[in-house]
């Protein structure tokens, strides 16, 4: 294995919730599942610091909020689902560490720790909010609660109506200096779960929440680049990043460059729900220093391709 290094692992949603089994315990047997294909990395040596997605887990809490929506009950902003999300997910995955780790010998400590991401109030995505999420409505349903509640809503490919949200580029992590602390200690730490919790600053410097959603490969991206990680590895549900993807002159990508990866974004060759932002962080992430590394690959690739032997190499 290469030198000891600092890594960021962007988790998919794969990772932690397999089709159709939505249950915490099933959930909590994914993420044990997950932590066990991590823990070579750690084991090795290298210094592990862990962002999870958290789509499934928090639109099942928004569903539970609008269930329950009521005037003396009223449900929870979007920003308040994502820091239960953060929560929920931490606590899977450290326990999963805890216990691997005492079943190995190893003396290693992981925690979780709840994250704010500071966005733009000009980002150009709260002027168009494109992020569906919450239950589906009829059309008079969606326009009776825009009008009472403020929703933005729109179809959604002729399955109904929802509530669609901004997504807006993350810019700084304010947690990221006591992640850092954590890390370079040997600390696992879990964190920026969902891109982060969006939050606003003031001009005081005050922090406030906004009901948003970061993309989590961004969000790791920058997390990677205020840790000066070496390393950003992001595990999606394939091994590689493939051009002509679907086509019989499929082809998986091994090490390109980062002019090769451009090219194959500005070819249109990644669709825009799935393989385009892990790309585009990679690149985000590629920027920020020299002698790093990105790679995308599948979770049960990962030893292989911190190795040089699988998976989607990029490096500055």
């Amino acid at each position: 294995m290469e030198e000891r290094q600092t890594i960021v692992v962007a988790l998919g949603g794969n990772a932690l919730q397999k089709q159709g089994e939505a249950s915490s315990k099933a959930q909590q047997k994914v993420a044990r599942e997950t932590v066990r294909q991590i823990l070579p990395l750690i084991q090795a040596g290298h210094k592990v610091s862990i962002v999870h997605g958290n789509g499934p887990q928090v639109g099942n809490i928004v569903l539970h909020e609008e269930a329950i929506n009521t005037p003396d009950v009223p449900s929870l902003p979007l920003d308040d689902c994502g820091s239960m999300s953060q929560g929920l997910i931490g606590f899977w995955l450290q326990q999963a560490f805890h216990d691997a780790f005492r079943q190995e010998g190893m003396n290693n400590k992981a925690v979780s720790v709840i994250t704010q991401t500071i966005v733009d109030q000009n980002d150009p995505a709260f002027s168009n909010p494109t992020k569906p999420i919450g239950p589906f409505y009829s059309e008079e349903e969606a326009r009776k609660v825009s009008e009472e509640r403020g929703y933005v809503v729109k179809e959604d490919a002729g399955r109904g109506w929802r509530r669609v949200v901004p997504s807006p580029k993350p810019q700084e992590i304010v947690e990221a200096p006591v992640i850092k602390t954590l890390v370079d200690a040997g600390v696992t730490v879990i964190s920026t779960g969902g891109g982060g919790i969006p939050v606003l600053q003031a001009e005081d410097g005050s922090l406030s929440g906004t009901e948003a959603v970061i993309d989590k490969d961004f969000g790791a991206a920058l997390l990677a680049n205020m840790l000066n990680a070496d390393t950003l590895l992001i595990v999606t549900s394939v091994d590689a990043a493939k051009v002509n993807f679907n086509q019989p002159n499929e082809t998986s990508l091994g090490e390109v460059s980062m002019e090769e990866l451009q090219g194959y974004i500005d070819a249109g060759q990644f669709a825009a729900g799935s393989m385009l932002p892990k790309t585009q962080a990679a690149l985000k992430f590629l920027a920020g220093g020299a002698n790093r590394t990105a790679i995308i690959t599948s979770l049960e690739k990962t030893a292989e391709a911190i190795n040089g032997n699988a998976g989607t190499r990029i490096k500055s």
